[in-house]
């Protein structure tokens, strides 16, 4: 477990408070009355039944993406947990580290030196270890996928948050930019039934709400994963889940990296130009605003930005909210020789 006590009280006071304010759904005594239930004991217990355990590490994807691309590499470092480490998939393309790295060498024209550090079964208390070896290699951007395993293990929100914002303020103190896609919607899992379907689409919600706030006051970035995979889950279970039908497939992280390389790419400074429709205050809002409706919304970043000269409104912090379209969702890694670097043509 890391320090709790090395973050400063104001943000972890404005997590809980952003983590009350982004319940959606039943009321939180409704909540509390359903999970005291046996019915949830249940269901959690035939969940952790049906989707299997780990089987095997998923494969490694360090290394240098773009290599033939001339001038010094950018150094990206990916944390987190089995999202971001790739668990569900067998090849180092369809890793979403891989299919990042490889993204970015090919819109920056540029070497990009890829070191995986994420943890299969990692909570946000367990980022401390993590960061302190990704500073060793002199990150120039950071991707931390956190948060499902805090919901599954019922980390109270602010406590996960704590962990997470000091994350992204050692990583920020050091010069490294800072990218996080926030909790997914456990909601979407197709194991998980009702009513412990609702409680987990809840709590992801919170978490990734309070996560926005955290992350956007310590200067970073967030991309809202929510349930951007759930309708395509749904309708294609067998194509978008691994085989533990918990985890995503290699399209399921294709979706995942399209939504999050734009980011990547503007909090390098190589995204395209702000529009002059924020300067009239079109997609701002108050960063609770924005945390509130970029959980309920997959794919919206979340940034900070100024109003007329000032960072701060009335309610607190000003924050630039964009709805990405996703580029090259169709296009997945197909079967086939083994090779150092993806092939999927929408992130090229």
């Amino acid at each position: 477990m890391g320090d709790a006590g090395s973050v400063v009280p104001i943000g972890w006071q404005r997590a809980r408070r952003i983590a009350r304010v982004a319940a959606i759904g039943t009321g939180a005594t409704v909540a509390a009355t359903v999970a005291t239930g046996g019915v949830l004991l249940g269901q959690a217990r035939q969940a952790r039944r049906t989707i299997p355990m780990a089987e095997a590490p998923p494969p490694r994807c360090d290394g240098t993406y773009g290599a033939k691309f001339p001038g010094p590499p950018v150094t990206m470092v990916i944390l987190g947990d089995s999202s971001a480490a790739g668990y569900g998939v067998h090849r180092r393309r369809e890793t979403p580290g891989a299919l990042l790295a490889t993204g970015l060498s090919r819109r920056l024209h540029r070497p990009v030196r890829l070191h995986r550090y994420a943890v299969v079964g990692s909570l946000s208390a367990g980022l401390k270890p993590q960061v302190e070896s990704a500073l060793e290699v002199g990150p120039d951007i950071a991707v931390i996928l956190i948060g499902g395993n805090d919901v599954t293990n019922r980390t109270p929100p602010a406590l996960a948050v704590r962990y997470l914002v000091d994350a992204v303020r050692t990583l920020r103190a050091a010069g490294c930019e800072v990218v996080v896609g926030t909790c997914p919607d456990l909601g979407a899992i197709r194991p998980i039934q009702p009513p412990l379907r609702w409680l987990a689409r809840r709590w992801s919600r919170q978490l990734a709400a309070a996560q926005t706030v955290a992350v956007v006051e310590a200067g970073g970035w967030t991309v809202s994963l929510g349930d951007m995979l759930g309708p395509r889950f749904a309708a294609e279970p067998a194509r978008m889940f691994a085989w533990d039908r918990f985890h995503p497939s290699a399209e399921g992280y294709a979706v995942a990296a399209a939504a999050l390389l734009p980011t990547l790419l503007s909090a390098l400074g190589a995204g395209q130009e702000r529009r002059a429709a924020v300067a009239r205050g079109e997609g701002v809002r108050s960063l609770p605003e924005a945390a509130h409706e970029a959980a309920r919304h997959a794919g919206t970043e979340v940034s900070g930005v100024q109003v007329r000269g000032r960072d701060r409104g009335p309610a607190g912090r000003w924050a630039q909210l964009r709805r990405r379209a996703f580029f090259g969702v169709g296009a997945v890694p197909q079967p086939g020789p083994a090779a150092d670097s993806p092939t999927l043509e929408g992130l090229a």
